[in-house]
């Protein structure tokens, strides 16, 4: 198929993907908040301030890990992807992770070594050169619940530059479709030939514009479509095949939509993949071990705006949350997802009017 760099609309978007409905004719509608926030640089991955000139300090050992094989050093960035990833070993101790238990059995240890391969930093480490890690290479991508969720994977290998963001895989009959490859997964061959072996890749989908690197080479090596909002294009992505323009929602096949959700960023987009009921999130909404988080020190265009975006959310039909950061979510149902991001959205309105009212 020609690649085509122009934004294109609802119209042409069957034009662009075979398989699409036609075009909803709701479009959404947000209403933009003027709440202020304060910010911090726009730098997510940092190296620890523990380390020295030499660098060899930092990668020592933390004295807070458990005796044992299995340890992380003071680089940790404590973006909670090796406590998810396997928390029966990691947990968070003075601001970073740490072992608190050495795995005891086979599947233990696996999930300790694909929180090791996964690690954005390579901060988690063994003091004995593992022999098995190869093995544990040859699982990703890692299917998340066969039974509940078959042919949904979590493809690892997380990366520093997008501070250690979560990139997915769905395996679809119409094309299989990559989620957030900005920066994570970091390009592997080993893991672009395992995601070959189940059938490629047909659509990129990227969910806003952070962090933009190995987006390119993943694309190369699968002669994919890349799908991004236009509010979101820069000069680094100004070559992705589709561009979405306008406030959709389109649809992608006859059973995903792509929902506009701006906030975090002007052209931020959640993927709802309607079999399975699961939303997509990107950086729009996330779970931190401290609950629901819209992360605003690194909102980068307006916190109202993101806020009334979670809002329409509540008129999905979904029950799983899986975010660009931080740990899914699984809800017993509708009522229950609504529940909570309800309560959650009227706690934020509070405060930042609050916050508002005081300046």
């Amino acid at each position: 198929m020609a690649m085509s760099t122009k934004a294109i609309n609802l119209a042409s978007f069957s034009s662009v993907f075979p398989s699409s409905l036609d075009k909803l004719n709701k479009p959404s509608k947000g209403v933009q908040n003027s709440f202020w926030v304060p910010r911090i640089p726009l730098v997510k991955a940092v190296q620890s301030p523990a380390e020295s000139d030499t660098g060899r300090w930092a990668k020592q050992r933390r004295p807070q890990n458990a005796d044992g094989d299995f340890f992380v050093d003071h680089t940790c960035i404590d973006c909670d992807t090796c406590r998810w990833m396997a928390p029966q070993v990691f947990t968070r101790v003075g601001g970073m992770s740490a072992v608190y238990k050495q795995p005891t059995c086979k599947d233990d240890r696996l999930k300790a070594l694909q929180a090791l391969i996964s690690c954005p930093t390579n901060s988690i480490r063994t003091e004995v050169p593992p022999p098995d890690i190869l093995e544990a290479q040859k699982t990703f991508p890692i299917p998340i619940d066969e039974k509940k969720l078959p042919g949904v994977y979590h493809c690892g290998y997380h990366s520093s530059k997008s501070y250690g963001a979560s990139s997915y895989l769905i395996i679809h009959p119409d094309g299989n479709i990559l989620i957030d490859s900005f920066c994570s997964p970091k390009f592997t061959e080993r893991l672009a030939r395992k995601i070959e072996e189940l059938g490629g890749v047909c659509y990129m989908f990227l969910t806003h514009k952070d962090d933009v690197a190995d987006h390119g080479k993943w694309s190369k090596r699968f002669c994919c479509d890349r799908i991004l909002h236009s509010g979101d294009v820069e000069a680094c992505t100004a070559d992705v095949e589709t561009k979405l323009d306008g406030n959709g929602p389109w649809r992608l096949g006859q059973d995903i939509m792509l929902i506009h959700t701006p906030g975090h960023t002007e052209g931020s987009v959640c993927l709802f993949y309607m079999p399975l009921k699961i939303l997509f999130t990107g950086d729009h909404l996330l779970m931190r071990e401290s609950g629901l988080d819209i992360v605003e020190m690194y909102n980068r265009y307006s916190v109202g705006t993101q806020l009334d975006s979670v809002k329409k959310l509540l008129d999905l039909d979904f029950n799983w949350i899986m975010p660009g950061h931080g740990r899914r979510i699984e809800f017993k149902d509708i009522e229950e997802k609504n529940a909570i991001l309800e309560a959650f959205v009227e706690e934020k309105y509070a405060h930042y009017s609050s916050v508002k009212n005081k300046w």
